[in-house]
């Protein structure tokens, strides 16, 4: 990233400019959450913090907070079908992330949406297509049902591009018990057996040590050791890392380098949380843009313990 001397925020375009370089767009299809830790807001927060323009489409309204999903109610799939096509029309995503689904109709619209025969169809543009694959709330209750369920693993895995399960949902999705790195490499193997063409990274964050696993196309499995960091403020770490993990795609970073930037912008959410709620608090998502351009990149703005995980770099 190179650092224009101007102490403007990042991602605002210098006076006269505007309109003159225009930002890549990222959908996300995914859940409405009210406490704004996960879902579609969240996925729009770390769209920001990368400087992409976020769009949205949303598949269910839910009632939680720190403490727990208290309801889901589904939108009417024939809502989300139209503002699918709606929005592609005028704003064509660059990349596609797709998260809390809650159905089988849900996951039918979705990938008729992928499957469009017209020249609209993201499948044509060959773009990331990262699927968050939300199957449980933290407390255990499902929320995708059994056969929509059946329908991801049969038939969306084999649409998109990129997967990005924690150990419960890599178990889930591939009918085995994950609870060690080699069982998760199995899965991984299981994984790449049935649909070659994926990228697959098994997170491991709500693990004792934090190692993510990235299966490649060529079957080739990367390990990513993390962090532990300390904070009762992880709501929605899997929905920021995948959102932040399509962000890079869409910047043009290898897999490698967008998986390790992905989990740096993770790291730095974490470490920037502002303690909300009497749960699991939310992350801040948008601590790029509060980083003062002409200070050290390791130099906190306020009194905070040390802001930007070493390494992170921020595209603008």
């Amino acid at each position: 990233m190179t650092i224009p001397p101007q102490d403007e925020p990042i991602g605002l375009p210098s006076s006269g400019s505007v309109g003159a370089n225009k930002p890549p767009i990222a959908l996300t299809i995914a859940g409405f959450d009210p406490s704004n830790g996960a879902g579609v807001t969240a996925d729009l927060q770390v769209f920001a913090a990368h400087g992409l323009f976020g769009t949205s489409a949303v598949t269910a309204l839910t009632i939680q907070s720190t403490i727990s999903v208290a309801a889901v109610d589904l939108i009417w799939p024939s809502n989300l079908r139209e503002t699918l096509n709606h929005l592609t029309t005028d704003l064509p995503p660059a990349g596609i992330k797709i998260g809390m689904l809650g159905s089988a109709e849900m996951v039918l619209e979705v990938l008729d949406y992928l499957q469009q025969s017209d020249e609209s169809s993201p499948l044509k543009a060959f773009i990331p297509i990262v699927l968050d694959p939300v199957l449980r709330s933290s407390s255990g209750s499902l929320l995708l049902d059994l056969k929509g369920l059946e329908l991801l693993r049969e038939q969306l895995l084999d649409q998109v591009t990129w997967i990005t399960p924690n150990w419960q949902e890599l178990g889930l999705l591939t009918r085995t018990e994950v609870t060690t790195l080699k069982d998760a490499a199995g899965a991984l193997d299981l994984l790449h057996d049935r649909y070659p063409h994926l990228h697959a990274v098994a997170t491991g964050g709500d693990q004792t040590a934090p190692i993510d696993l990235l299966l490649t196309p060529v079957g080739v499995i990367h390990q990513f050791r993390g962090k532990r960091i300390e904070t009762t403020s992880t709501h929605g770490t899997g929905c920021a890392f995948s959102s932040a993990l399509l962000s890079r795609l869409i910047l043009r970073e290898p897999p490698i380098p967008a998986v390790t930037s992905a989990k740096l912008y993770v790291e730095g959410a974490l470490l920037h949380a502002p303690g909300l709620g009497n749960g699991r608090g939310p992350l801040d998502l948008l601590w790029p843009l509060r980083q003062p351009r002409s200070l050290p990149v390791d130099t906190p703005r306020t009194s905070a313990p040390a802001m930007r995980p070493k390494g992170f770099r921020l595209h603008t």
